[in-house]
């Protein structure tokens, strides 16, 4: 039985997307940190990526590195957000790796570490122009001079983060910056950092394209592999499936009725305030999923079906071509923002496939 709302998940297409990146990364000498944070830390697209040859998992909430080890993902797994201080025994408990821009929780990962008897790596991230997180380039020296001397800790390497909340784009300025505090970390402190992560989907028009890919080895991507686009521009990448995941919804409602809506309108259920346009006596078919599970505008609609609006659980549409009946499933292509969504909705099921065979149904509500 298949319930919807559902995502549909073509766990070969992920495969296939994450190992032509993988290659073509390679060959400027850059390897692959797979992020699930957008499947909830999903062990199945998790397990398709490790199979393309990425060199470890990356996610920004421990409770989905603890998913994956519980579902004996074997990988190394990096908490990518700066840990939480009332998280720390957690993440050196489940985490191989984590992206830090405070001393105050390095630290406590340093106490934490001691106690269970083991050793946590850390990755610092530096600032760089997107002023999300980041440890200033000014202070990067004395951070770097004290985490070297905490017990039980490790430092792995550098890191920065552009374009996601600024739209910084990466570019030969600043990777060559982060290249150049690399070295300096190195020469000043005589040690060798092995990881120069460079950041996101939104690196690989630079990494593709640039003439010198400096000391930058490894690329945290999540919505390249998952959506086959990069994410300055979304502009789709050459080789890659943009239907890897889709969303699947049911028609609750099929009826002719006005564009115009009658008596005094005010704000709508969440606060907009739409001029409607009298376009006469239309078809309008509502699914049952709506804000509460996805995002309406990220959401991409077969050809000839137009998304009139949306409501908490309700989701409108009309169409220039025949009329959806009571019953009947409508497929939508999902930009990242849709995705993250419908994946932590408790009401929308997961349904992966491989090679066109159904393999598990995850019903989540």
């Amino acid at each position: 039985m298949m319930f919807a709302p559902r995502l549909e998940i073509d766990l070969g297409k992920i495969q296939h997307n994450a190992r032509t990146l993988v290659e073509r990364l390679a060959r400027r000498d850059i390897s692959v940190t797979g992020v699930t944070k957008a499947t909830l830390g999903s062990p199945e697209i998790a397990n398709a990526m490790l199979r393309a040859g990425v060199s470890g998992l990356g996610d920004s909430r421990i409770e989905n590195i603890e998913a994956m080890r519980n579902s004996n993902v074997s990988a190394r797994l990096s908490l990518i957000r700066s840990p939480m201080l009332s998280q720390a025994k957690r993440v050196v408990t489940s985490a191989d790796v984590s992206f830090n821009t405070e001393l105050e929780v390095i630290r406590q990962l340093s106490l934490e570490a001691g106690k269970l008897d083991r050793t946590h790596a850390v990755v610092l991230m530096v600032e760089l122009g997107d002023l999300r997180e980041g440890i200033m380039p000014g202070d990067l020296m004395a951070a770097v001079s004290e985490t070297l001397n905490l017990p039980n800790i490790v430092l792995k390497g550098l890191g920065t983060n552009l374009a996601c909340r600024s739209g910084a784009s990466p570019d030969d300025t600043n990777m060559g910056e982060l290249s150049r505090l690399a070295a300096l970390i190195e020469a000043t402190f005589d040690i060798s950092l092995e990881i120069v992560s460079g950041g996101n989907s939104a690196n690989l028009e630079w990494a593709f394209s640039s003439e010198h890919t400096w000391r930058v080895n490894n690329l945290r991507l999540g919505e390249s592999i998952l959506l086959g686009c990069e994410t300055l521009h979304r502009n789709v990448i050459d080789g890659l499936h943009t239907d890897a995941i889709t969303l699947v919804a049911e028609v609750i409602e099929s009826k002719v009725k006005p564009t115009q809506p009658t008596g005094k309108l005010a704000q709508t259920a969440f606060g907009a305030s739409p001029v409607p346009t009298d376009r006469g006596a239309i078809t309008q078919t509502i699914l049952a999923i709506g804000i509460q599970d996805i995002d309406p505008c990220g959401l991409r609609p077969p050809e000839g079906i137009e998304i009139l609006g949306s409501s908490s659980d309700h989701l409108v549409t009309t169409s220039t071509v025949d009329s959806a009946t009571v019953g009947a499933e409508m497929t939508f292509q999902l930009d990242y923002s849709a995705l993250v969504r419908a994946m932590t909705s408790p009401f929308v099921t997961r349904s992966f496939k491989s090679a066109g065979n159904v393999l598990s149904l995850l019903q989540t509500a």
